[in-house]
């Protein structure tokens, strides 16, 4: 089922009575029926929320407290994705009421999530916004916690960019500090995301929190390996020599052979090769492979996968076997043309070979 499916005419009905059940000037027909227009059928998912909250606006003639009110009644009712309607409603209509707002974004994060509505008071209110982001970070309930870091990420999916904490990301600082040894799996993720994000454009200050952190406990180990991900796949050597993977010397690739050197889109190949440690001593071993993705215009993106991490011993050898398929994608069209396939130990290229990809 399409996501945007999620808010289909039961909702929108379920929604009306029930609001009808809180506020008996509510013209629950008038509602149902503005809504679903014309346009509606054409309308995507983050339009259908938006939608619904200016009908709720416009149809629940209250003060914004009386609306928020009604609104935290039935929220409960409406969890997960059924549930961003509420906080979208706060973000579009409360920029202005910041106790209520804060109060009713509370609420529905528990049973949904207010990560994209808190972005705005954000940009127009940081001081006191990050303050109750700070707030959030030491609450019992771990909904609010993880909030407190999710929402405040600098480059959150679905969501614009916060530019302020782009250019500057020092004021979540804390925020991630408090949660670095957060109890929940849930918090701990959003914690090693922000992480990453920041280290798109402060990798030095990334590196200087990891160094700091790894090492203290397997919690944070994760979350410093995972925050740094970006960095490692780029083959940063600072990030790698946090885990002992900055060392490649006397590591070689061997026997790299292709299944076929010719194949057409939507086919598939299998590569091999042998992983030897030449050295005297044990290796820390990340092992990845780097595909040169012809683009429509002629030129190469590159995406890189990772293979496996394991310790090879002095003088020891590790057969690897992999397949890689070329079918269409809904993230990646492929386009006929050579392509480049790159095995890299610890940051460095140790080998590559080739294949043409045809219509």
């Amino acid at each position: 089922m399409n996501l945007k499916d999620e808010y289909n005419e039961a909702f929108v009905f379920d929604l009306a009575d029930k609001i009808y059940t809180k506020a008996s000037s509510f013209n629950a027909a008038s509602f149902t029926k503005s809504i679903l227009n014309n346009s509606w059928e054409n309308k995507e998912l983050k339009e259908r929320v938006r939608w619904i909250a200016e009908n709720l606006n416009t149809h629940l003639q209250l003060s914004y407290q009386k609306q928020i009110t009604i609104l935290l009644e039935i929220a409960p009712n409406y969890r997960g994705l059924k549930g961003f309607i509420f906080p979208d409603f706060v973000q579009v209509f409360g920029l202005n009421d910041l106790k209520t707002s804060f109060k009713a974004m509370e609420l529905f994060t528990q049973y949904s999530t207010a990560e994209f509505a808190i972005r705005p008071f954000i940009e127009m209110h940081p001081k006191e916004t990050m303050q109750q982001i700070m707030d959030w970070s030491l609450h019992e309930n771990y909904h609010l916690r993880r909030l407190a870091s999710e929402g405040s990420r600098p480059r959150l999916p679905w969501a614009p960019p916060l530019r302020s904490i782009i250019d500057n990301p020092k004021p979540t600082l804390p925020i991630l500090a408090q949660l670095i040894d957060d109890e929940s799996e849930y918090v701990r993720k959003s914690v090693a995301n922000h992480l990453n994000d920041i280290s798109k454009n402060h990798p030095d200050l990334v590196l200087q929190l990891a160094k700091k952190w790894v090492g203290n406990s397997k919690n944070r180990n994760w979350i410093v390996k995972h925050g740094l991900r970006t960095l490692l796949k780029k083959g940063n050597k600072e990030a790698l020599g946090i885990f002992g993977l900055d060392n490649s010397k006397e590591i070689f690739i061997e026997n790299l052979l292709l299944s076929h050197k010719k194949i057409s889109i939507g086919a598939f190949i299998h590569f091999e090769f042998n992983v030897i440690n030449h050295s005297e001593v044990t290796r820390n071993i990340r092992l990845e492979y780097k595909i040169d993705f012809v683009k429509a215009n002629g030129s190469t993106s590159i995406k890189v996968f990772q293979i496996s991490e394991f310790c090879l011993k002095s003088k020891s050898t590790k057969s690897f076997k992999r397949k890689q398929g070329f079918k269409e994608l809904t993230t990646r069209k492929h386009y006929p043309g050579q392509h480049k396939i790159t095995l890299f130990v610890n940051g460095d290229e140790k080998g590559n070979i080739t294949l043409l990809l045809t219509d």
